[in-house]
């Protein structure tokens, strides 16, 4: 009888476990939220409103919060939120610009406007720029119809553009912002 050859056993890569994000339980502010809505399956568009409300956008975290402690699906929750251009998923930037989809902008060149700021800021619509000083949205109708082709940044109003003068515009705020900080 021979020998019995043994092989080493293999080696197994190092296994790293993560603790479960939400075994924590939610912010205190979050947790209110929450709590206005507990029973209320039939109220996601107002949970996701007050959520939005209090971040600026819809955290995944929060979400995910929202789904586990009112027991509604999370994907139900998305479901809605994404039906609803009013829900953002991303942190809005310090200056959100809306540019006015409504007949009367339309009509006066509004798409241009868009295509304009798409190009001077390097996103799209419903984006940030990297530094998150902009974000980029499109509107059904801002109400200015007189002043077609309006943008709408922060809450200050631009009227009757030409896209020529989205790049002065987008500069004007820039130099807000270095003047601040200066």
């Amino acid at each position: 009888m021979g020998a019995v050859a043994t092989r080493a056993a293999p080696r197994l890569p190092k296994t790293v476990y993560q603790s479960d994000p939400l075994a924590e339980s939610p912010a205190s502010d979050l947790q209110a939220i929450l709590d206005a809505f507990r029973g209320r399956h039939d109220a996601v568009v107002a949970l996701l409103q007050e959520i939005q409300g209090r971040y600026g956008y819809l955290p995944l975290r929060a979400l995910q919060y929202a789904a586990r402690e009112l027991a509604i699906p999370l994907s139900r929750i998305y479901g809605v939120a994404t039906f609803y251009n009013q829900f953002q998923f991303s942190p809005p930037g310090r200056y959100v610009i809306q540019i006015c989809r409504g007949t009367a902008c339309h009509v006066a060149g509004s798409s241009k406007l868009l295509t304009s700021t798409e190009a001077a800021l390097g996103i799209r619509q419903d984006e940030s720029t990297p530094d998150r000083l902009f974000s980029l949205r499109t509107v059904a109708c801002l109400g200015c119809c007189s002043l077609a082709p309006v943008i709408v940044v922060g809450r200050d109003v631009h009227g009757m553009l030409s896209p020529e003068r989205i790049g002065h515009i987008l500069e004007e705020y820039r130099q807000r912002v270095d003047e601040v900080e200066a």
